[in-house]
């Protein structure tokens, strides 16, 4: 169903403000290729759907340039601002916002038929599509005659079958129960595969953003502090809001005391000891205070030193869940509190933390950002 001629989605310089001085989206810029699947992710507020929305046109930003290709959508210094309708996008509401008193086909046809695309066309496009998402056979039952699941499929046909260059989708799986929520990420992801269609996606869900996602563009506040693959955006935070909204992160504060090509030496606060790392892509330098992360599952938990080794911490053990196929600890050392994840129970109160020189990031502190957002 895909068509030729799609091309990357571009948002240069993205400015949308709301009455009182809020500015939702803060000079937002980012390229998403043909065929990609990116997500737009952060907390409430943080300005994901107002982006989309303008993407949309049902937003008018001001300040900024999106386009399609060679379509421009919009271009506030030039006075450009296409109407929703003449955009070739489709959307994926969080509601579903389909018709209840039209059936699945109607729901289907409408667009298609305010485009004035034969009848004929129509019905094959239609079928087509039902069979795509796994309706074939539904098309004269009614919205209040479909579970969850099935609505948010309906939606999704009728948002591709006009067969759109770009789709939208605004927080489409929230709406339905755990489990069906998460057989329906693979099931969303394997069909925007399908059709190679480029699709951006809007959730608060981290787990989801990392599960389906080419690319992920994290945002806080307004603005856009990471734009990387889900494996980069996960191991490689950029920032201390990243690290933190993202996964189970722990950080000790402390100053670098020595940086070179190969690894990253941090002193932590009090005249505590010095941790190595060996992730030196940051740009933090030498005399800087700054945080060393280390996500949950990367922490080891010992209950003796071996010989020689490094980056050990005593702790005790504050409290423990269990979690079914792991445990979750809260650890507390001298220069701060620490989370753990461990396949097997502590043996003790107290024990010694490892943190692998592989696995701990050093970052600039953006506290203030993190509790702001």
């Amino acid at each position: 169903m895909a068509s030729e001629g799609r091309s990357d989605l571009v948002i240069e310089d993205l400015v949308k403000t709301f009455p009182g001085g809020v500015q939702a989206v803060d000079h937002v810029s980012l390229r998403i290729r043909e065929g990609q699947f990116v997500t737009l992710l952060g907390p409430s507020g943080c300005g994901k759907t107002t982006t989309l929305n303008c993407i949309a046109g049902l937003e008018q930003p001001d300040g900024g340039r999106i386009t399609v290709g060679w379509t421009v959508l919009t271009d506030v210094g030039r006075g450009v601002l296409l109407p929703p309708e003449r955009r070739d996008l489709g959307m994926v509401f969080q509601s579903y916002a389909l018709w209840p008193h039209m059936t699945v086909y109607d729901n289907l046809a409408f667009g298609l038929r305010l485009r004035r695309v034969p009848g004929s066309e129509i019905r094959q496009r239609i079928r087509e599509t039902l069979e795509l998402v796994g309706l074939a056979g539904l098309e004269r039952r009614y919205p209040f005659e479909l579970s969850g699941g099935q609505q948010q499929r309906v939606a999704l046909a009728r948002a591709v079958v006009v067969q759109p260059r770009v789709l939208l989708l605004d927080e489409p799986l929230s709406n339905l129960d755990a489990k069906v929520r998460e057989a329906a990420r693979f099931w969303l992801r394997e069909f925007q595969q399908r059709l190679g269609i480029t699709a951006v996606y809007v959730t608060h869900d981290q787990a989801e953003a990392l599960a389906i996602s080419d690319q992920v563009a994290v945002m806080a506040q307004g603005r856009l502090l990471q734009y990387a693959p889900p494996t980069e955006v996960y191991e490689r935070p950029a920032s201390r809001f990243v690290a933190e909204f993202i996964g189970q992160t722990s950080f000790l504060q402390g100053t670098v005391v020595e940086r070179s090509p190969a690894a990253l030496r941090v002193t932590l606060e009090g005249g505590g000891p010095t941790l190595t790392s060996t992730l030196v892509e940051s740009p933090v330098q030498r005399g800087e205070r700054v945080v060393v992360a280390v996500r949950a599952e990367r922490v080891e938990l010992l209950t003796s030193a071996p010989e020689g080794e490094t980056n050990l911490l005593p702790a005790t053990l504050r409290s423990g869940i269990y979690l079914g196929a792991s445990y979750e600890y809260l650890l507390s050392t001298p220069w701060g509190e620490v989370r753990a994840l461990s396949r097997t129970p502590v043996p003790g109160p107290s024990v010694l933390i490892r943190l692998p020189p592989t696995s701990l990031v050093v970052l600039a502190d953006d506290r203030a950002v993190a509790q702001a957002a």
